[in-house]
């Protein structure tokens, strides 16, 4: 078998890490064939893969009847299934791990979802959860609201890797890499090594379209001629631009001196890991999240599905350099013809933090079902 196009990747400096946990998947061998063979050097979890994983599959029976037999219910229940899935998905990149030297071969696990606005709720959960799993490759999700950077600050300076997750904006994005600098020179001011800590900046990619194009559409009556062939051109466009901005202010961010002397010190960059990768819009192209955010310093989380595909037919090419100056234009020109782009985007936190937190709450409730029905 050929190089897979996910793996080629890495020649450009670009991790593949899978978007995608599940507990049949990773005893069955069907994981390990996964790293073998499609490119796949991580994993990223978060609580509705959780949810679709426990509550649409028989994988966790024996283990829910076994948590149920030890008094577990809720949240301990979830969590008793969740780490030991995070425990099996480290282990099996362990070798990854070692051989990227922590680049790579890392599992990342988020702290609840209602603790999104809770600063010292988050820090403690954070804490525990890097103990319970007790795996130096694993990688703890904080989310990149308001109350999370601080969390980032602490957490970094304690030495833990941090996967900061649900970033949509460029403003937020800059808030999460000042936290991470933060964190890194509090501990180097404490005299502590820093060449450990890796962390990685989830930023949301398809949800900024799906947003964005639907307010297009509404506008769009309201404008004739080459306006309305300027508006329309747009559609699609949106999220590209947002995430190609955002990898430059990352290559600027870290490339100034405040950095480079972290840097001399063993620090790492904190790489723009690009998330909800998955074509949501039937109209576009099924990689398109994938091809045109190619580039080195960078992680794509793919689902199963989008990963199949680009190894089928994907463009292995560094793109994500491109057209920055039409990715200014279009932050330009949008709010010109009545789409608030930047007002849009920030409103993708607080529904991404709802819709977590739904998730969330459904798999407790699906748990509890199941808890009762064995019991009876």
């Amino acid at each position: 078998m050929g190089t897979r196009r996910a793996e080629r990747l890495r020649e450009l400096g670009q991790s593949v890490w899978l978007d995608f946990i599940r507990r049949g998947q990773l005893i069955s061998g069907e994981f390990e064939r996964t790293v073998r063979e499609d490119g796949v050097v991580g994993v990223t979890s978060n609580p509705t893969i959780f949810q679709l994983a426990i509550s649409q599959s028989s994988d966790y029976d024996v283990a829910i009847q076994n948590g149920i037999t030890a008094g577990l219910e809720g949240p301990a229940l979830f969590e008793s299934l969740a780490i030991e899935d995070i425990r099996l998905a480290c282990d099996r990149l362990r070798a990854t791990y070692a051989s990227s030297a922590g680049l790579d071969g890392r599992v990342s696990l988020e702290v609840s979802p209602h603790l999104a606005h809770d600063t010292s709720g988050t820090v403690a959960e954070a804490r525990r959860l890097y103990c319970e799993v007790d795996r130096e490759n694993v990688m703890i999700k904080v989310p990149a609201t308001p109350e999370g950077l601080p969390a980032i600050t602490s957490l970094t300076a304690e030495g833990l890797s941090i996967n900061v997750t649900l970033i949509f904006s460029l403003a937020r994005h800059a808030e999460v890499m000042e936290a991470y600098l933060a964190g890194l020179e509090h501990r180097q001011s404490e005299g502590k090594e820093l060449k450990h800590i890796r962390s990685v900046a989830s930023f949301f990619v398809s949800r900024v379209d799906t947003k964005v194009d639907a307010a297009i559409e509404a506008a769009l009556p309201r404008w004739t001629g080459a306006d309305r062939e300027t508006l329309a051109a747009a559609r699609g466009k949106a999220a590209i631009a947002n995430a190609r901005l955002a990898y430059a202010r990352f290559r600027d961010t870290f490339g100034r001196p405040r950095f480079l002397a972290l840097a001399a010190k063993g620090a790492h960059v904190q790489r723009p890991l690009w998330a909800s990768t998955s074509t949501k819009n039937p109209a576009y192209r099924d990689v398109l999240y994938v091809e045109e955010l190619i580039g080195s310093d960078t992680v794509n989380t793919m689902p199963p599905q989008t990963l199949a595909a680009f190894n089928d037919h994907g463009v292995v090419e560094a793109r994500i350099g491109h057209d920055l100056d039409q990715a200014h234009a279009l932050f330009e020109t949008l709010p010109r013809l009545g789409i608030p782009l930047e007002e849009l985007i920030s409103q993708l936190e607080p529904e991404g933090v709802a819709t977590f937190a739904k998730s969330y709450d459904t798999l407790l409730d699906a748990l509890a079902a199941k808890r009762r029905e064995m019991a009876a």
